[in-house]
């Protein structure tokens, strides 16, 4: 969705270097070169610090991943970065991040983060790493898009009012192998009118996806290519984006929305109060007759269901088996 083709790429809690392995194929696969972008990472445990320096060797992917690895909270390797692109999946909800050591850091312009609860620390920490025109695309728990617990609603509103959010998109559960709950993408633009699209300022797009996706198995979900490109492409039109096509609201899946409009909600940036419900679809029969005709054939189905029963209970008498 944010096309992470040239600039500075930064990911920081970068995990084994998933992110950024991702936007190298991505821009192979879009005819891009690799060397137009500058990749800068952080990661605290030092075994998956470990592996992700390997990740990246093994594809030949130039990084600079810091000398060792590091909290990135309270010891930020890359302080002086502004990122053209920064791309995330920070763990949900952490709790011993170690705030209550850094209430007065200079990252928090929005609001002190709750020293019990990191979502909105990663947050402003982004926003303080972005350049000028970059753009932040990262993974959230839901909570986030509502909370109103230890300032969190206060720093969202904040955010809001800055004009930063560009989307918000709802995601299905079970995508993540780690946890089955459902998450949210957010997506934080520095500037909605730096040229590169539409003037998109005071507006923010909101895609409910929670009914996308498959599942592969009992407890794991994946989209589909389709969805994902519809998605995309839904977020480029909305851009303004050369050759995207004409960008429209879709009852239940999409809604371009006034900041006026998210005022009105309190703030809250959970996209199913805004696109609406699903539009049905009309078959053409009047709804007295539907709901007749539908009665009259759950009765029907009813009165053969103690049929079948009547009769199993009967072959099983026969049996010699008592019910």
């Amino acid at each position: 969705m944010i096309e992470p083709y040239t600039g500075r790429v930064y990911d920081p809690c970068c995990g084994s270097s998933g992110m950024f392995v991702q936007s190298e194929e991505f821009i192979r696969q879009h005819g891009g070169r690799i060397g137009d972008i500058s990749i800068y990472g952080q990661e605290s445990n030092p075994t998956t610090w470990r592996l992700a320096k390997m990740n990246l060797a093994l594809r030949g992917i130039e990084a600079n991943l810091g000398p060792h690895h590091a909290d990135t909270f309270h010891n930020d390797l890359h302080k002086d970065i502004k990122a053209d692109f920064i791309l995330a999946n920070p763990p949900f909800n952490m709790s011993d991040w170690g705030g209550e050591r850094l209430r007065d850091d200079v990252r928090w312009r929005y609001g002190v983060p709750p020293a019990g609860n990191a979502n909105f620390a990663w947050v402003q920490h982004m926003i303080h790493h972005l350049a000028p025109n970059g753009i932040t695309g990262f993974v959230l728990a839901n909570g986030s898009m509502s909370s109103n617990q230890s300032g969190e609603g206060e720093i969202r509103r904040k955010i809001i009012e800055a004009d930063l959010v560009d989307c918000m998109m709802a995601l299905p559960g079970q995508l993540f192998y780690g946890t089955p709950i459902p998450a949210c993408l957010w997506f934080l633009s520095r500037s909605k009118k730096n040229g590169r699209f539409r003037d998109r300022s005071r507006q923010t797009l909101f895609i409910d996806a929670r009914k996308f996706g498959y599942l592969v198995d009992r407890t794991h979900r994946e989209f589909t290519d389709e969805e994902i490109l519809r998605i995309a492409k839904t977020y480029h039109a909305w851009r303004g984006e050369k050759d995207a096509g004409k960008y429209q609201d879709v009852p239940g899946f999409c809604k371009s929305a006034a900041l006026d409009e998210i005022t009105k909600h309190g703030h809250v940036l959970t996209p199913g109060r805004y696109v609406g419900a699903e539009a049905e679809e009309d078959d053409g029969e009047p709804f007295e007759e539907k709901m007749k005709r539908l009665t009259t054939q759950l009765s029907g189905q009813f009165r053969k269901s103690d049929e079948l029963g009547a009769e199993i209970k009967k072959n099983l008498k026969g049996l010699g088996h008592e019910i």
